[in-house]
């Protein structure tokens, strides 16, 4: 019969709960107050008969404290009743007097403290007056289980609310986190057109520079600079002669310079060797040294350098120095004018290179090569940026289908059946 009805009516396939990206914060908020509403409709009766059970529990004891011994009773249990009984009134009051809230999360453990007090009060002192209090005590006891029971009841509510409310919050978590990742998702790609846009405009204007730059050496001015070129090359060869003129003169009269100035320190001349030194000083300086102050500054040191060599302290070694010091006076003329030409030569120099860097076809040359190098800079530096943007989309364009799986799962947990959750951002999905 069964599978003739199958066959007639078909196998009923399981429903599908549909549900929107968008509207799953609204059916969780909902789902959760449906939760609430339901622990707050099983646990009110129960609160309630809670509170009456532990107003029950203070007549109890009230009426056990204020209760008189029965005559009859043995006087040695008349003794411990006595000794036990204001202990376990004390104990059962502090429990009891204790102010119940009315929020369920606040109710239940204040509840759950209240019977354990209790218990832990009829457990010590109260077994005492199991014998003096018979059916006081088996009051106290069906008291504390009416508070147990419902306190059983509260626990299986709370326990369904508290694992629904897991699941809501776990379920509008990862909700947050997918609509934050796309937020993020998009922020990056928004960064990463501008950054393309940026790219693209470098690349163009590089590619525009190299275009201009590949038509400067065909420029009627190319000869202008060609001749400027050619006279700051002149202009340095002639420096670079009398460089070399000047340093031969300087060095060759340094180095006997330096022997006078040993044996002077070794005579204790200190004059002496405070004249060898600044005139050391002069010859060796980068900078051209004044004519007038070398030609003083010679004419103080070759005295006192002749003495040496003519008292054989100092022994020349070859013609140079030979032919320095066998005519001082026409070694400081020859040297003096030597550093006048270098002066001259140097000044030559630098004027050629101002004509040659500023002519205009050159100033547009460096102006183009400068920006040019700038674009690079800055195309390498946008491109690592792009490319490491690249790897984090990727990276976490890959987390959202596996977050939307996770968050269809937890509503299934929720409606107990097939969840279909409809994406419309497929970067959600």
């Amino acid at each position: 019969m069964h599978n003739f009805l199958t066959k007639l009516f078909g196998k009923k396939e399981p429903e599908v709960f549909t549900i929107s990206m968008g509207a799953v914060p609204a059916w969780l908020n909902g789902r959760e107050k449906t939760a609430r509403s339901a622990l707050l409709l099983e646990t009110g009766e129960t609160q309630k008969k809670i509170r009456d059970a532990v107003l029950k529990l203070q007549q109890i004891t009230n009426t056990i404290a204020e209760a008189e011994q029965a005559p009859e009773l043995h006087p040695k249990l008349k003794s411990i009743a006595k000794n036990s009984l204001p202990q376990f009134v004390k104990a059962m009051n502090a429990s009891l007097t204790k102010e119940l809230p009315d929020e369920i999360e606040e109710f239940y453990p204040a509840a759950v403290e209240c019977l354990k007090s209790c218990l832990n009060s009829t457990r010590g002192q109260g077994r005492y007056l199991q014998a003096v209090f018979p059916d006081e005590m088996k009051a106290v006891k069906s008291g504390i289980d009416v508070i147990g029971h419902e306190i059983n009841d509260i626990t299986a509510s709370l326990a369904r609310y508290r694992k629904e409310k897991t699941l809501v919050d776990s379920a509008l978590a990862l909700h947050t986190a997918l609509l934050d990742i796309n937020e993020d998702i998009q922020k990056a790609e928004e960064k990463d057109k501008r950054i393309t846009l940026r790219i693209t405009e470098m690349t163009d204007r590089n590619a525009a520079i190299e275009k201009e730059l590949e038509t400067f050496p065909a420029d009627e001015r190319m000869a202008e600079v060609n001749t400027l070129k050619k006279t700051l090359m002149e202009a340095k060869n002639r420096r670079d002669g009398a460089i070399r003129t000047n340093a031969a003169l300087s060095m060759t009269a340094s180095h006997v310079f330096r022997k006078a100035e040993k044996i002077a320190v070794k005579q204790k001349h200190p004059s002496e060797i405070s004249i060898l030194r600044h005139t050391m000083e002069l010859l060796s300086d980068h900078m051209v040294p004044d004519t007038r102050d070398l030609a003083v500054a010679l004419a103080a040191a070759c005295p006192v350098t002749e003495r040496m060599i003519t008292a054989e302290e100092i022994t020349l070694k070859n013609k140079e120095e030979r032919a320095i010091f066998s005519d001082t006076k026409q070694f400081s003329t020859d040297i003096c004018a030597s550093c006048t030409d270098l002066g001259l030569q140097e000044k030559a120099c630098r004027v050629a290179e101002d004509n040659l860097a500023l002519h205009p076809l050159l100033v547009k040359v460096h102006s183009l090569e400068r920006e040019k190098a700038q674009l690079d800079t800055m195309l390498k530096k946008e491109n690592q940026t792009r490319a490491e943007l690249k790897e984090w989309l990727l990276k976490t364009q890959e987390k959202m289908p596996k977050l939307s799986e996770e968050l269809r799962t937890k509503i299934e947990d929720m409606v107990k059946g097939g969840v279909q959750l409809q994406i419309n951002d497929q970067r959600l999905a």
